[in-house]
């Protein structure tokens, strides 16, 4: 048999989760841009002068194509052998009558980053430039609908996200209001992390699980991040370890180890020595 009629006939026998349709990824990177242009729509829609009109067709469009990226997911989990308990119109309704929550929380978000970086000329800059505030839209609509029994469709969204952004959070992960990613590119926040309000991270920080092999799906295993904290750039913190309120961890950390609140974690400065004519051999 030649190589190639292999590769066909491996790839013939693959069953991994192919039985049934699958949300669309296109479908629903429309319905998060409605949804984000609804929440928003005088900065990042084109509403004209009827704000409401257009706030009630984005929402109306998002909300009727996302039913039917739903019903597709819950027919999906009954073919995989999973126990759906709620419906379509359900969590869709519930998704809605959350919106106004949800966007308090952005708020919150984009009011931080304006607050916590000096270089910001003004709120709608923030709202329209920043990839921090950019993440958190796509994340606060991925964690909603993964609360809500969607984590297929959740997680769609978040990738969107990643893919716009560079940063890869989990939608299962807890973030709360306040919440800051300044510049952000390569910032990883996994599955079970729990973070509280009013906390800033910057690039290349990974909040992680400190070994994968043989880790049960879905136990914590992340770390909880408690309010006011800042981790500065390329700071690792793996485990289900709790960062206390107010703690600052530097640049470049590796932590591994629960902080108590208000600790300061640096690394350790380099000692430089000079030696002449032969001195320290």
């Amino acid at each position: 048999m030649r190589a190639d009629d292999q590769v066909l006939s491996a790839l013939a026998q693959m069953r991994l989760d192919e039985t049934g349709e699958l949300p669309s990824r296109q479908v629903l990177s429309e319905v998060t841009d409605h949804l984000i242009k609804a929440l928003f729509p005088q900065r990042l829609g084109s509403c004209g002068p009827d704000v409401n009109g257009y706030v009630r067709r984005m929402l109306e469009s998002a909300l009727g194509s996302l039913s039917g990226e739903v019903a597709t997911e819950l027919q999906f989990q009954r073919q995989s052998g999973q126990v759906v308990e709620t419906n379509c119109d359900e969590i869709v309704g519930r998704f809605a009558d959350g919106l106004p929550r949800l966007r308090d929380l952005l708020v919150s978000d984009i009011r931080m980053a304006y607050a916590g970086d000096p270089a910001a000329r003004s709120v709608a800059e923030v709202l329209v430039c920043y990839p921090g505030v950019h993440a958190m839209m796509h994340h606060r609509l991925a964690h909603s609908l993964h609360v809500l029994g969607v984590p297929f469709i959740a997680r769609v969204i978040s990738e969107l996200g990643r893919s716009e952004t560079g940063i890869d959070i989990h939608p299962a992960a807890h973030i709360g209001g306040g919440f800051f990613i300044d510049h952000g590119t390569g910032v990883v926040i996994g599955e079970t992390a729990i973070i509280g309000d009013n906390v800033r991270l910057y690039q290349h920080v990974t909040l992680g699980a400190k070994k994968l092999d043989g880790v049960e799906k879905g136990i914590p295993r992340h770390p909880i991040v408690e309010d006011d904290v800042v981790i500065y750039s390329g700071a690792t913190v793996l485990g289900r370890i709790t960062i206390g309120k107010g703690a600052v961890i530097g640049g470049g950390c590796w932590v591994t180890q629960d902080l108590p609140p208000g600790s300061f974690v640096t690394q350790a400065r380099t000692q430089v020595e000079v030696f002449t004519d032969g001195a320290g051999i």
